[in-house]
């Protein structure tokens, strides 16, 4: 049985449009050798959200793990390819094998951390 978790149209939407602000705090802790999920909880907790903080730190793990690099951050101005890449992933606009080539192991737990955060913004809204 397989089970897929579809973007919502929630109140949780307001959490993923964090995404970028999100991302760019972890790779800045991440730089740092800093606590990750410290950071992210940083972030969410003004939405009631910091119980999410392990959800994103997985995603963005996965995520770097799957393009087989460092996540590139955009600017204030501009969003970079891999903030773009990963919005559209989290919102279902763009297939993950279509975008992201990679060993089949990194692939198949990037595809469950995606629907676990879509399951678990979900929850939140």
């Amino acid at each position: 049985m397989s089970i897929v978790a579809h973007p919502s149209s929630s109140p949780s939407r307001g959490i993923a449009q964090l995404l970028p602000t999100l991302a760019r705090g972890w790779r800045a802790a991440r730089d740092r050798h800093a606590c990750t999920q410290q950071r992210l909880h940083r972030l969410l907790a003004p939405h009631g959200a910091g119980m999410l903080a392990p959800v994103f730190d997985s995603l963005m793990t996965l995520y770097e793990a799957a393009l087989g690099r460092e996540f590139a951050v955009g600017t204030a101005a501009a969003l970079s390819a891999d903030e773009r890449m990963l919005i559209d992933l989290l919102n279902g606009s763009r297939p993950q094998r279509a975008c992201i080539d990679c060993p089949e192991g990194a692939a198949r737990a990037l595809h469950c951390s995606i629907c676990s955060t879509r399951i678990m913004l979900a929850m939140v809204g």
